[in-house]
């Protein structure tokens, strides 16, 4: 059964039914892998989904060393022991199924109310309560200042105020009047002193001071780079120093590992609109027309038609383009959704509204989730074995990040134990090789040669601006031939998609140096334009190319994804236009601020009301 081919198409069940058996199956496109979970079809097993990604997880997590050495055929005749890995997960992910038992209610003896007597639950007239009178106290204590707390002239003076309250039970009226007159006018006395007394020191703090930033240098020589030596070479940039802290984020990472992207998601209990709308003239007439309308729309007797799904696809379409998603992307998603469940048999206790959500959400998971997946560290450790750099080029539009990310990039890699060369083919904008000389000298400061045998994990190649960004970039291949460089990231100057002259030099610098990654960078704050972006890029790049095969966009780098709470749509416009995979997801300013996509983290965030 497993030899038959396994569905590829988008949005397609990752479920299949045989007689009375249910199959269940996840793909490992990285090494090659199929996971299939077997259960008798008549079983409701709600901890399904949740076993076979903890093994798929556990499994290659365990064997991925071997995987990446032998690769996945090579290991076909092999033994894996993970039998008890198996029955441990197994066991864990049916106590996580299990219903817990409603939380008891407190007996009347156990509460509160169980202690108090009758006595002081009785108010005289004319009488107020000592708790009352307490509270008011607190209240206005704590408008006065945190002071008194710690000054031992007011702790005695709050000593005084119960044998004060018990003797104005004793005087007059007339005389309670007059003290509490005269308490009113000494306090308000002393907030009028204490008020006046901090002017004299306000004036004299006038005048605006400079801010000193926290990895700044308020030294201007510091910051003087016109007379650097490194301009126009390949020397290393001097170590700077600064707050590793900063810097890094997070500390309880573990050194060169890509975390998913994680989207922390509240369970939606809401009741689906459709099913009121149809339920409201149902019950106009009469309660046995209400009630056999209402087990007609749920028992699985009915299949689907187009006029059923249209006003659900409807509103998926408006939620979805109010989510960035392209509007022409969220049309094209709903009319093929509504093709693959028109004519389908509505399963029993279930909605149209629930089925097309479904069915959407499988959709947007296959897109996410391409056929091809791009693993940098493999290819780099094939190149290494053929004694070549590998080489990464950058492209997009302008200030969506790509010097930025390509330093976070330089730093995973530069922890993984490779050695990285960036060049500085940006010679357009001004202050793009500062940029890049910056990044190189805090990466260094991070990962001193003297940490890795003597031998330095990052360097910069520039020649300046003005120059041709193609011969640059063939220059720093070679260099990174001849000096041993494991990795080139090629930084190049952002430009429009319609910039036919600058779309040109960058086809040219791609066909000249046959990059091994091509990366489209692209900002998550994007909707309509993502799309429009992508294709006039792709466009381009086929358009002005000698060869009689194009070199086009490999892969995306999505950035500023920290900024957009839940709109998430600009992941599914980019990776449906080209079919091409997200590589990395950058979510903010540090080193350690990349990830990689998390196809169903995404799809919970988009699909979040």
């Amino acid at each position: 059964l497993l030899t038959a081919p396994l569905p590829q198409e988008r949005g397609g069940n990752n479920s299949f039914t045989h007689e009375a058996l249910t199959l269940k199956y996840k793909l490992d496109n990285q090494f090659e892998l199929v996971f299939v979970v077997g259960f008798q079809k008549i079983l409701t097993l709600t901890y399904v989904d949740k076993l076979i990604d903890d093994v798929h997880k556990e499994f290659r997590d365990k064997y991925r060393n071997e995987f990446q050495q032998k690769g996945a055929l090579g290991l076909l005749n092999g033994t894996f022991d993970f039998k008890d890995d198996f029955m441990r997960l197994l066991r864990d992910a049916e106590e996580s199924s299990r219903v817990r038992a409603p939380t008891v209610m407190k007996t009347f003896e156990q509460s509160l109310k169980s202690q108090k007597t009758v006595k002081c639950m009785i108010e005289t007239r004319g009488e107020k309560p000592k708790e009352k009178v307490k509270n008011k106290k607190n209240k206005g204590s704590k408008k006065e200042g945190t002071e008194a707390a710690a000054a031992p002239s007011k702790a005695s003076g709050g000593d005084k105020q119960p044998s004060a309250a018990g003797d104005k039970e004793e005087l007059t009226k007339d005389e309670i009047l007059q003290k509490n007159r005269e308490e009113f006018f000494r306090r308000h006395m002393k907030a009028g002193e204490k008020s006046r007394s901090p002017k004299p020191d306000a004036q004299k703090e006038k005048g605006k001071k400079p801010r000193v930033w926290d990895l700044g240098n308020s030294n201007a020589k510091v910051l003087d780079y016109s007379n650097s030596a490194t301009n126009g070479s390949a020397e290393a940039c001097p170590v700077e120093e600064f707050d590793p802290d900063m810097a890094l984020g997070d500390k309880n990472r573990e050194p060169g590992r890509l975390y998913d992207l994680e989207y922390e998601s509240e369970d939606e209990t809401e009741e689906e609109k459709v099913v009121q709308n149809t339920s409201k003239p149902s019950a106009k007439k009469g309660g046995l027309g209400g009630m056999f309308g209402m087990l007609k729309g749920l028992v699985g007797s009915k299949s689907l038609t187009r006029e059923d799904m249209d006003p659900v696809l409807e509103k998926m379409k408006d939620h979805l383009i109010a989510k960035n998603v392209a509007a022409e992307i969220a049309v094209q998603l709903c009319e093929s959704v509504a093709k693959k469940l028109e004519g389908k048999v509505m399963g029993t206790f279930t909605t149209v509204t629930s089925t097309v959500k479904q069915a959407l959400q499988e959709a947007l998971v296959q897109i996410l989730q391409p056929q091809r997946r791009v693993d940098v560290l493999r290819d780099v450790m094939d190149a290494q074995r053929h004694r070549r750099p590998y080489v990464v080029t950058f492209c997009g539009v302008n200030g969506v990040g790509k010097s930025t990310n390509l330093a976070k990039i330089s730093f995973w890699l530069i922890e993984n134990g490779f050695s990285v060369l960036i060049a500085a083919c940006d010679t357009f904008r001004a202050g793009a090789v500062e940029q890049l000389r910056t990044h190189t000298r805090r990466l260094n400061a991070l990962h001193p040669p003297e940490s890795h045998s003597g031998r330095t994990m990052v360097q910069l190649y520039e020649k300046g601006y003005g120059k041709d960004a193609a011969g640059i970039a063939m220059e720093a291949i070679s260099y990174a031939r001849n000096q041993g460089f494991d990795v080139v990231l090629v930084d190049t100057a952002g430009r429009m998609q319609d910039n036919a002259p600058l779309m040109t030099a960058l086809a040219k610098l791609i066909a000249v140096n046959a990059p091994d990654l091509v990366l489209f960078v692209g900002e998550a704050l994007v909707g309509n334009e993502a799309v429009d972006q992508l294709v006039k890029f792709n466009k381009a790049l086929a358009d002005h190319s000698m060869a009689q095969t194009p070199r086009l966009i490999d892969g995306i780098v999505l950035t500023k994804f920290d900024t957009i709470d839940d709109k998430v749509g600009a992941a599914i416009s980019m990776t449906y236009i080209t079919s091409k995979p997200i590589v990395f997801v950058g979510t903010g300013q540090t080193y350690c601020d990349l990830r990689s996509l998390n196809a169903k983290a995404v799809v919970t965030a988009l699909m979040k009301a």
